[in-house]
């Protein structure tokens, strides 16, 4: 820090001279920006603030009621202090002065004898030049430290200890929503540190550049970039509690915000690179054209997806449709984000699991894996972990067994179809296909609890859905159910909802009415005009059954 009035009254030459302050003790601890001799009362205009001003007062000797309006002026010029060299028999200057000192906001100081005013100046000079030199390099020992921790892209943890080992002071990063994602402390305890953080930090105001404010006056700096800020680093400490340069506490906190900002961008942007080289490989190893099992390990090995003994290909395909009801598909730009998402999830599942994996999207709302694993006992242990993660569950591994069920209460957003395990990679990749397939027709099914598919889990639909767009199914399909979709298109869709319960149900007309869906005559009455809608004996086995495969085909082709 900058030296003060009383620091340099404390220096040897001027301690000779026995000074004395008239008035503004308050005003000792300014600091002195340079140090100004003049020997003019008129000197205001030549100063810029911050200055101490040294003068023999001669010219005050001249006209000592001048005195006030000359402090007056270096006061309103924003001068540190004023030290009056008064040698010999002056009393007129000195009671002046005595009385304008009396009410000033600045030190005004008498020395009664000789003092060389150039020693002064150089002393007091190369204190300040060394005080900026060493600023200087504090400010560079503070950039090159936290250069290294963004070529490391060190952890969130390391920037914000590496902070508050500079500034001697605790330091927190929080988000937007006042939860701690790091901290250190510095003499505190957490608990200390960390007490009702949330309702301190609420009453504590964002400032639009790093300042203090709120009401215990925490030092904090924004951490992101322009107008994506995402969080907050904060020195919870008051002024007066706080022994560090505060100049420099807020260049070390800027410069570890600036850190988090780039090291978040650069671990988004190398994410993105894993993504991408990934989903280049799948798709060369799904249309492998010579691509040998040897060269296809070798490739996948340089991307983390190590050699197994069991490979098991797996689809992830958003639910754009519930039973009977379709959904519109989103914003293309949510459905790219939404899988962004879906691939950071399951990279953190599969971390907490026994295999490995190569995992991008092959698709608009499909994401296709391969997992690795080294033993067979590991597929459903994994799988549950992956359908946690895919389910967005807090914690991967914590997604297993019950939790698995209880988050899938309500449909899935990601259906998750899963291929036969392959003993090769290029087997397992091939069967991408069969798991899209499986993923496919398990999105018409009705919400079953399970976390996810096989071929045996979906049969006729999975059929249904191969053939769905061959025209003879079409035309079946028009051919069964025309006078019930005729009916929904006039804004009766009732029926086609009614005759799914009814097929659902195995045409149990008992176990409808117990269902509570509508009273026993109401449902005889209107399954009895679906009769009539359809021209069919629904008591009939057959004609249940080709209206369930024309239903099932229906739905699947509303996909």
């Amino acid at each position: 820090m900058l030296s003060t009035v009383s620091a340099i009254l404390q220096l040897p030459v001027l301690r000779a001279a026995a000074p004395t302050v008239l008035g503004g003790l308050k005003g000792l601890d300014t600091p002195v920006r340079w140090v100004h001799v003049s020997e003019i009362l008129d000197v205001g205009g030549l100063l810029s603030g911050g200055e101490l001003v040294l003068t023999t007062g001669l010219e005050l000797e001249k006209s000592p009621e001048e005195s006030a309006s000359f402090i007056r002026s270096l006061e309103a010029a924003g001068a540190a202090g004023l030290i009056v060299e008064l040698v010999g028999q002056r009393p007129r200057s000195r009671k002046a002065l005595e009385k304008a000192a009396r009410t000033a906001s600045m030190p005004v100081v008498v020395v009664e004898q000789r003092v060389r005013f150039v020693q002064v100046t150089e002393i007091v000079h190369r204190m300040i030049v060394a005080e900026q030199l060493e600023r200087v390099e504090r400010a560079r020992d503070v950039h090159e430290a936290f250069t290294v921790l963004s070529l490391e892209s060190a952890d969130t943890q390391r920037v914000v200890e590496q902070a508050a080992t500079m500034i001697g002071a605790s330091v927190v990063l929080e988000d937007l929503s006042h939860l701690v994602l790091a901290y250190a402390g510095q003499g505190v305890s957490t608990t200390e540190l960390l007490d009702d953080w949330e309702r301190r930090s609420r009453t504590t105001p964002f400032p639009a550049h790093t300042a203090r404010s709120g009401p215990e006056q925490w030092l904090q700096a924004a951490v992101g970039v322009r107008q994506q800020v995402w969080g907050r680093l904060v020195a919870p400490m008051p002024p007066a509690a706080f022994d560090a340069d505060e100049d420099m506490a807020i260049m070390v906190l800027e410069r570890a915000a600036q850190t988090l900002a780039i090291n978040r961008l650069a671990d988004r942007d190398q994410r993105e690179l894993s993504h991408h080289a990934q989903a280049g490989l799948l798709n060369a190893l799904r249309q492998p054209r010579g691509l040998s099992e040897a060269e296809a390990l070798a490739r996948a090995g340089s991307l983390g997806l190590k050699r197994s003994s069991f490979y098991v290909p797996l689809v992830f395909r958003t639910a754009l449709q519930a039973w009977g009801s379709p959904i519109l598909p989103g914003d293309p730009l949510a459905g790219q984000q939404d899988e962004r998402e879906l691939l950071e999830r399951l990279a953190q599942g599969v971390k907490s699991s026994a295999g490995t994996a190569l995992a991008a999207s092959i698709h608009s709302g499909s994401v296709g894996m391969i997992l690795a694993l080294p033993a067979r006992q590991q597929e459903e242990p994994t799988l549950q972990i992956l359908a946690g993660a895919a389910a967005g569950a807090g914690a991967p591994g914590a997604a297993a067994g019950p939790g698995i069920k209880a988050n899938l209460a309500a449909p899935p957003p990601w259906i998750i179809g899963v291929g036969r395990m392959k003993g090769t990679l290029l087997e397992a990749a091939a069967g991408i296909d069969e798991a899209a397939h499986v993923a496919e027709s398990a999105a018409t099914l009705r919400n079953t609890g399970k976390p996810y598919f096989r071929a045996t889990d979906v049969r006729l639909r999975g059929l249904l859905a191969l053939l769905r767009k061959d025209p003879r199914v079409q035309q079946f399909v028009e051919s069964e159910l025309s006078a019930v979709l005729q009916a929904e298109a006039e804004g009766k869709g009732e029926y086609l909802e009614l005759l799914g319960l009814y097929l659902g149900s195995g045409g149990n007309k008992a176990a409808m009415a117990r269902s509570g869906y509508l009273s026993r005559p109401t449902l005889y009455a209107r399954l009895a005009k679906l009769e009539e809608l359809l021209g069919v004996d629904l008591e009939d086995a057959e004609s249940r059954t080709s209206l369930h495969v024309a239903l099932l085909a229906h739905l699947i082709r509303g996909q």
